[in-house]
């Protein structure tokens, strides 16, 4: 008998003030804030959730356990659904959960989905939300565009309902460089209404900073100043992506705005944006006062001193060539790359990272069957 199972089983663009400087200020500036020249030859695939919201690792345990589960059963158990779905009988949420933690293929994921269909048809209530389930199917087995055809689809209104649900499908699309794709999703999310979590504004941000467009900016500006006026909390990488589209879009003046946000700016991302901001504003002075307090304080042994990328100096070298600064911008670089303060990360490297997520907890050996039980 079938029981009931739920959730389980800039590289270095060049020597900083070299002598013959040939490139101008602004084909620098756009080779630093361009994604094409930034991301050039990069394979890594950098996600904007930590693993505490997509979970992929419990899902997959989970799906081990329920494996263990239904081998015990007379026939195969998607095989059974399909049949189950060709007499066009209803699909019961205990039959959902084991099929979604028994899928194993795309023709797997055909019956899946037919079966979310056939549920969503079917049930006016739903008690247990099966959306970040199917999602997170969709993530292990590289289904990105099912995943974005029917979270976007009116008819499953319903049954995807919940946030997270859209921020695993559009982290899904940002780590495959789907970008428009992945901000279709968040204007879906939108339009329907679903409440925007601190995960959705730093992905819809990162989303509008790799589009670049004057579109994408005015979108990621709109969603700032309404969560702002409604006093939504805001995260600090929402923030700092902002700015840096806004310094894309050549808009200092609202970078700046932007970046006064921020309510700690101690972080690498923060003093490079605020390097950047002020080398592109002509204010040199107050950069170099910057990079010299960061390289003459005395920090602790067990504190990593700041790091500023080359492409960030490189871009301070050019603005201040000829200029009456020319010389510290010179001396101060020089500093930083003798005390070990330059990186050769580029600010983009900076802005896509995947958070740590929480610490995890001691694992304790747990039988499978204890597991089953726990979800079924």
């Amino acid at each position: 008998m079938v029981q009931s199972v739920g959730t389980m089983a800039l590289a270095r663009v060049c020597k900083c003030c070299r002598p013959v400087v040939k490139e101008s200020f602004k084909g620098l500036l756009c080779r630093v804030l361009q994604p094409g020249w930034i991301e050039g030859g990069k394979t890594a695939k950098r996600h904007l959730l930590s693993e505490d919201i997509i979970r992929l690792q419990d899902f997959q345990e989970r799906k081990l356990a329920v494996g263990y589960f239904v081998n015990g059963l007379n026939g195969n158990f998607i095989d059974l659904l399909s049949e189950k779905l060709q007499r066009n009988e209803q699909i019961y949420s205990r039959d959902l959960k084991i099929l979604l933690h028994s899928c194993q293929s795309a023709d797997d994921m055909k019956v899946a989905t037919e079966a979310i269909y056939r549920y969503a048809e079917n049930t006016t209530f739903h008690q247990f939300k099966f959306g970040p389930l199917f999602i997170r199917l969709c993530y292990e087995l590289g289904q990105e565009d099912l995943a974005a055809a029917t979270i976007t689809d009116q008819s499953m209104k319903e049954f995807f309902n919940d946030a997270t649900s859209f921020n695993i499908t559009t982290d899904m699309l940002f780590t495959k460089g789907s970008y428009e794709h992945a901000l279709k999703i968040i204007k879906t999310m939108k339009k329907r209404g679903v409440e925007f979590t601190k995960d959705t504004f730093i992905l819809a941000c990162g989303t509008c900073y790799k589009l670049n467009t004057p579109e994408s900016y005015r979108i990621c500006t709109a969603l700032i100043d309404e969560a702002e006026s409604k006093d939504l909390p805001i995260p600090r990488h929402a923030y700092s992506f902002a700015v840096a589209l806004a310094l894309r879009q050549n808009d200092v003046e609202k970078a700046q705005s932007l970046y006064f946000q921020i309510i700690n700016t101690d972080s690498r991302i923060g003093q490079n944006l605020r390097v950047l901001i002020l080398a592109m504003s002509g204010e040199v002075a107050e950069a170099v006062s910057i990079l010299s307090a960061a390289h003459l304080y005395k920090w602790p042994s067990f504190v990593k001193k700041p790091e500023f990328c080359q492409e960030v100096l490189d871009l301070l070298c050019l603005r201040s060539e000829d200029g009456p600064h020319m010389m510290k911008v010179k001396k101060i670089v020089r500093h930083l790359e003798e005390a070990n303060q330059v990186t050769q990360q580029t600010l983009d490297d900076l802005l896509c990272f995947t958070p740590p997520g929480k610490r995890e907890q001691p694992l304790v050996e747990r039988r499978i069957s204890r597991t089953v039980k726990a979800v079924i």
